[in-house]
């Protein structure tokens, strides 16, 4: 897979309108220096290749495989009419399906983490997901769930704070300390243990945003340049 596309740092350009004064300036070139520390090892990380571009029915029911048109069926009967799932509908499918496995413990996807799921891999902005990108995601939760179960040595249903490390890394995202210590800080409880739907939630950022700068590092040479607007658009809607 080419993977030069994961950058070690943004460089950003910020319009002169957009200067900041002094003291905010200190805040921002701390923030941003954090930031370039936490991502150092960022050209390590194997995300998933992204969904297909959407095509039209008929194109797509004559070229797919019988087991995408097995999994279209089911994708139907789960989506409704309108063949597309919102977040409050992939909140209901995934806390459906969950509750069958005894074995995760979770509180439940709410419908806000499922609200970032469908922004991250929303790649047309219509607000849901589509077919192939409900298969995309579906696909990443089904192999991450087994490397949750994998890492859960002590069979407590959680990942405790010493087995993070590996299940992250072999979801494809080996963290350096410093962002391993910032998503414990988001994602885990206060003893350090991650449930599964934070774990899920956690990996589709990453898996998303890793994507996203192997699209914006047009040359490949491990940086990428964005606008004030581009930079909004990325950060506000995921």
């Amino acid at each position: 897979m080419e993977r030069a596309g994961y950058a070690s740092f943004f460089l950003l350009r910020v319009s002169p309108v957009m200067l900041l004064s002094p003291p905010k300036m200190f805040l921002a070139k701390k923030l941003v220096g954090g930031f370039l520390d936490v991502v150092a090892n960022v050209d390590q990380f194997i995300p998933s290749d992204p969904p297909p571009p959407r095509q039209p029915l008929q194109y797509a029911e004559q070229h797919e495989s019988e087991e995408e048109r097995q999994f279209r069926k089911v994708f139907q009967q789960l989506a409704g009419d309108d063949m597309e799932v919102s977040p409050v509908e992939l909140m209901n499918i995934l806390n459906k399906i969950i509750g069958r496995h005894g074995d995760l413990k979770t509180d439940g996807f709410t419908i806000e983490s499922c609200r970032s799921m469908v922004a991250v891999m929303d790649s047309d902005s219509t607000g849901k997901l589509g077919f192939h990108e409900f298969k995309h995601l579906w696909n990443n939760i089904k192999k991450w769930q087994g490397v949750y179960k994998q890492y859960d040595v002590d069979r407590s249903g959680t990942i405790g704070a010493s087995e993070l490390p590996g299940a992250f890394q072999a979801a494809g995202f080996p963290l350096n300390d410093q962002l391993y210590q910032m998503i414990i800080r988001r994602y885990s409880d206060e003893t350090g243990n991650m449930d599964f739907d934070n774990y899920i939630g956690c990996l589709v950022r990453l898996d998303a945003m890793c994507r996203a700068f192997q699209t914006l590092d047009k040359d490949h040479n491990g940086t990428v340049k964005v606008d004030i607007k581009e930079w909004l658009q990325l950060t506000m809607y995921s």
